[in-house]
């Protein structure tokens, strides 16, 4: 495995003006852009990287000396790579976002709606034409942007199979590596979030289009920061979407699917460090699965909310797992022989023995999700706590994402993991994944370090 961990540079000059940066170098750190970073390289200081990449423009070249300077072992020097430049947006650099909105109002909005199809007609550099004509031409950033971080990828994976990297760049490359890894389309460019020094974790089992997992993504607690901040005049509906705690059966690897396990004494801890965890955010209304593991948690998490009423969901139960539910890997595969194996590969295809399928799964949970975020945004709730399980919360990640359920394995959901997602723009637009699966309040560490458990 090859785990790349992934930061935006710290604040930079530009990001407090407000302005475009793209990949002019005219901006560089704060002093809190540069205590970030400290605060990052402490935060990743127990990990050994046996490489560091960063963009060559000088806020992120900065971040990524500042947090080498706090790691434990510094034997990497940083390696520039013109491929982690930021989107190239040649018109709108040094220009506030307002100037833009107001200047290039229909541009700004397709930018926004349909990144795929945003372009910039620029003109020509003198002496690269052989022939006479016209001296433009169409630059599509996004595009440009997602095929830059595939090429990115192609290069850098095969030197560092098994090692561990870490990539300085900014928010834009940031969010195209990240959809390329996935596959996720240049059309949900904004529905990834990165945070100023935000830490993402990618775990490849290869190369480029071979299985990988996003194990975490814009982790902001080592700033102090319990989750990225709401943009200012954000009024759509942000909801919390936590696994369950721990169950005996996950701990011992025993497939539960619907049979109502409730939470070990871990899982009741981990609960408690989640109720920790959330017990400042001003939450306005909670939603479970009927199932009594997250129906448990979401209860021990509200007793720092004590006004709040607990609703029950029937479409975000966990998968019915059939006749492979209460029995070990190794019984299934004597009793199914090689359909462990296509669930973990082709898990899209795979009909549960008198159970369920993924697609019947994402048709209720997502049915269910849609109903949720509909009735706060008709009460004018804006924020929500959903508890529900591995397989549904992985399902409604691929659907949050335009993904499908064949990039199922792609996320990763430890016991008691909160995820973020935000509605700017309420149902009828792209939700945005603010965060994912974070668990440092479970273990003081970047890294998951939950028991992966079967489902």
């Amino acid at each position: 495995m090859t785990r790349v961990i992934i930061v935006r540079h710290g604040q930079s000059t530009y990001n407090i003006e407000k302005r475009i940066q793209g990949r002019t170098d005219a901006s560089s750190l704060t002093a809190k852009g540069e205590n970030d970073a400290s605060q990052t390289g402490k935060a990743l200081s127990s990990i050994s990287f046996q490489a560091i990449y960063s963009s060559p423009l000088q806020r992120a070249k900065s971040t990524a000396e500042i947090i080498r300077s706090q790691l434990a072992t510094q034997s990497s020097v940083i390696q520039i790579d013109e491929q982690l430049v930021e989107v190239d947006l040649p018109l709108w650099v040094g220009m506030t976002t307002s100037q833009v909105q107001e200047k290039f109002t229909e541009d700004y909005r397709t930018w926004k709606e349909r990144p795929q199809e945003f372009r910039m007609v620029l003109d020509e550099p003198s002496g690269t034409r052989e022939h006479f004509g016209s001296a433009q031409y169409e630059h599509f950033p996004v595009l440009a942007l997602y095929a830059q971080a595939k090429e990115f990828w192609q290069e850098i994976l095969p030197q560092h199979q098994g090692e561990t990297i870490l990539i300085v760049g900014h928010n834009g490359i940031n969010r195209a590596l990240i959809s390329t890894a996935l596959g996720i389309s240049p059309s949900r460019y904004h529905c990834l979030q990165q945070s100023n020094c935000g830490i993402s974790i990618l775990n490849f089992s290869g190369g480029l289009g071979e299985p990988v997992q996003l194990e975490s993504m814009n982790q902001t607690q080592h700033l102090g920061e319990t989750f990225p901040s709401l943009r200012p005049g954000h009024k759509g509906v942000r909801l919390l979407l936590v696994r369950h705690g721990e169950t005996e059966w996950n701990r011992q690897g025993k497939f539960q699917g619907q049979i109502d396990i409730p939470l070990n004494d871990n899982g009741r801890n981990q609960a408690a460090k989640a109720a920790e965890f959330l017990k400042d955010v001003n939450i306005d209304f909670a939603v479970s699965s009927t199932m009594s593991r997250p129906k448990e948690t979401a209860e021990i998490i509200l007793k720092y909310h004590t006004n709040l009423k607990l609703e029950l969901f029937a479409g975000l139960r966990e998968i019915s797992h059939g006749l492979w539910e209460g029995k070990f890997e190794s019984e299934i595969e004597q009793e199914f022989p090689g359909e462990l194996e296509s669930w973990r590969t082709i898990p899209a295809n795979v009909q549960m023995p008198e159970g369920e399928n993924l697609s019947q799964v994402k048709e209720r949970s997502v049915a269910d999700w849609n109903t949720i975020v509909e009735n706060a945004q008709n009460q004018q709730l804006q924020l929500g706590l959903v508890v529900a399980h591995d397989a549904t919360n992985k399902t409604l990640l691929c659907h949050i994402l335009g993904l499908s359920n064949e990039n199922f394995w792609n996320f990763r959901q430890g016991n008691g993991a909160v995820s973020v997602i935000d509605y700017p723009d309420g149902i009828q637009g792209y939700p945005v994944l603010q965060a994912m699966n974070i668990t440092g309040h479970l273990s003081n560490s970047v890294l998951d370090k939950t028991a992966a458990g079967a489902l």
